[in-house]
């Protein structure tokens, strides 16, 4: 088995650690460390209400017009403020029923951590006067909520007041819907969240195709059709650890699928998600529309995005994530302004950073719902969502937080035959992309290692001439700082198993993440540049090019002092990749700062068919002259 540290330097590791040592006793490795809940102490809290104390959230009724996030007012105060005093959203609003932790061998007051919180300072003058007021933002998340305020810091927290309850007038309404192609080009699976089980009420989507109305107006067509949904949830038990079983524990509510079939390509559909209850009147979510993938070798404009490691923030200021996902909300708003200049998203692995705080998936899914109901969202497994020890994965340690990629394998839809083996192909036009589970085990012999070279073996270069890797691990190169000084600029074992795979098929670009920075290499095969071109490939390409594109949101990566001959860019900021292929011969490549979406890194590849078939070093078996 390999160990390996999270993305990052190794002082900003330590730095991290000994951060999150002296902020809370809650905080059981480096790993979890990273997770600001973390640094709550939760199960230690005391419970002393004050009479002087108290906490008022207006509207107490949310999505009275069917939103399902609302902005609330919280007022707060007591007669002896003090700078340790916080304030925390919980749910559900009865948080501090007594209750044991299972598995925790303590008795502790409280049992559950909270969504969000903030220090009650943060509004202007609360020290001085004893009295605050902030706006902290709610997601629909299937129960009530209440705020609370304490005192006496985040390792020794005392409760001392609670709001009343504050609730959606359907807590239980079906929420943002997540797009992700089906397992053949012309089936879009839709998936989302409810309460509902399916004892309750029948989910399923309502859909049909776009046509131009009067005017060039765009409207319904036909009747719609429906497709039922299937229904998925996940329990306590299923959590393989800390906090994950215990304070980071939240009902994740029912979690359902419906797959739209027999798509025509490139056409656009609307559809909208409902649930039938017993009465037979429904509950319907949005109407919202997309545009089917178009089919295997079409030749049409076809752009995707690509990154990985956004994890993501809070739009009301509260602290939770302000300084470990400082970029993740410029990433999302970058890429919901261009809506309409891209196809497809591959978020190659590290989602939302939950680390056993299963709260965070619904705000997770919440944040890019603009992107994922208008986009097929596609998905990889990180070791935030995997790993953890003695759990069947390639990697020791405990950076998922005891999730052990349940949240993950249920909350998105991927085209894999079996959803806990993480890897899978997608056929999208022009493109196939193969989709490696840098998590298990990826070396020569594997159960993986035969879907690789199949995925890369079975594609029509003629018609799909653009052939795509991606993994979140770094399995190819890297000049981060500590792969830097190990020696190795990669994740051990790496490309020692499966760079004469990208050679042998002419894998044209690797994708990876996990090091939170950007950087491109030169085509390479063996550690060495297969050519002086930086910018503008053409004719026959003799090796693979390496990207990590890992900038997408969490905190950055430093690199090497020196730089290696085959890194022809790097970047140390937040952004994205856009690949756009405008014919079977023509691809443009560009990286994208999330800060101002506009291109700082590019290179174009212009080839034939001729090009791809080609024998370059190591490609070709050994032929002889036919008699």
């Amino acid at each position: 088995m390999a160990r390996r540290r999270d993305a990052g330097t190794a002082a900003a590791a330590l730095v991290l650690l000994l951060a999150a040592v002296v902020a809370t006793a809650a905080a059981g490795s480096p790993e979890q460390g990273f997770q600001p809940l973390s640094k709550i102490a939760i199960h230690k809290t005391v419970v002393e209400m004050q009479p002087s104390a108290y906490v008022r959230a207006t509207p107490s009724l949310l999505g009275e017009q069917g939103q399902d996030t609302e902005w609330v007012k919280v007022k707060y105060g007591r007669t002896t403020p003090s700078v340790d005093d916080w304030i925390a959203v919980f749910s559900p609003a009865d948080f501090n029923s007594s209750v044991l932790c299972p598995n925790s061998g303590e008795d502790p007051k409280l049992c559950t951590a909270p969504i969000k919180f903030q220090y009650a300072n943060y509004s202007a003058n609360y020290i001085y006067w004893g009295k605050g007021s902030i706006k902290l933002q709610l997601i629909n998340q299937r129960s009530d909520f209440s705020v609370a305020l304490f005192t006496s810091g985040l390792d020794n927290p005392k409760l001392i007041a609670v709001s009343e309850p504050i609730s959606f007038k359907n807590p239980k309404a079906p929420v943002f819907p997540r797009l992700a192609q089906g397992k053949t080009h012309d089936e879009m699976a839709v998936t989302w969240t409810s309460g509902y089980d399916i004892d309750e009420a029948y989910p399923f989507v309502e859909w049909g195709a776009v046509v131009s109305g009067a005017g060039g107006q765009a409207a319904a067509g036909g009747q719609p059709a429906r497709s039922p949904a299937g229904t998925l949830t996940f329990s306590r038990g299923s959590m393989c650890g800390e906090p994950a079983r215990t304070i980071g524990w939240r009902d994740p509510g029912f979690i359902h699928t419906a797959f739209l079939r027999d798509l025509w390509p490139n056409k656009e559909y609307y559809y909208k998600i409902g649930h039938e209850l017993q009465d037979g009147s429904v509950v319907w979510g949005k109407s919202y529309t997309f545009c089917a993938p178009p089919s295997p070798g079409q030749n049409s404009l076809q752009r995707v995005i690509v990154f990985g490691d956004m994890g993501k923030a809070e739009r009301d200021g509260s602290n939770e994530f302000a300084n470990y996902q400082p970029g993740s909300l410029n990433t999302t708003d970058t890429l919901v302004k261009d809506l309409d200049n891209y196809d497809i998203v591959f978020h190659i692995g590290d989602l939302p950073y939950a680390n056993g705080y299963i709260s965070q998936w619904d705000q997770f899914t919440a944040q890019v719902a603009p992107i994922t109901a208008k986009k097929p969202y596609m998905i990889a497994s990180g070791n935030h969502e995997r790993t953890w020890t003695n759990s069947g994965g390639f990697y020791d340690g405990k950076d998922s937080g005891g999730e052990c990629g349940v949240p993950a394998e249920t909350m998105y839809y991927y085209p894999a035959e079996n959803r806990a083996k993480f890897w899978y192909k997608v056929d999208y036009g022009m493109f196939r992309f193969c989709i490696a589970d840098s998590e298990h085990d990826w070396r020569e012999g594997t159960e993986q290692y035969k879907f690789i070279e199949e995925c890369l073996s079975t594609v029509d270069r003629k018609h799909q001439p653009w052939l795509i890797f991606a993994a979140h691990r770094v399995l190819g190169y890297s000049s981060n700082a500590w792969y830097g000084m190990e020696g190795s600029f990669e994740e051990p074992e790496g490309r020692e198993h499966l760079q004469k795979l990208w050679q042998k098929y002419r894998v044209d670009i690797a994708f990876f993440g996990h090091v939170h920075n950007y950087e491109r290499t030169c085509p390479i095969y063996q550690s060495q540049c297969m050519t002086s071109e930086k910018s503008h490939y053409s004719g026959t390409m003799n090796g693979t090019i390496h990207v990590v594109a890992g900038g997408g949101g969490s905190h950055l990566s430093d690199y090497t002092t020196a730089i290696p001959v085959w890194s022809i860019f790097r970047d140390r900021d937040y952004g994205f990749v856009k690949l756009t292929a405008f014919n079977h011969s023509s691809l443009l490549f560009e990286y994208k700062k999330s800060s101002d979406g506009k291109v700082y890194d590019s290179f174009t590849v212009d080839r034939d068919y001729r090009d791809v078939l080609s024998c370059v070093h190591d490609s070709c078996f050994p032929t002889t002259l036919a008699s």
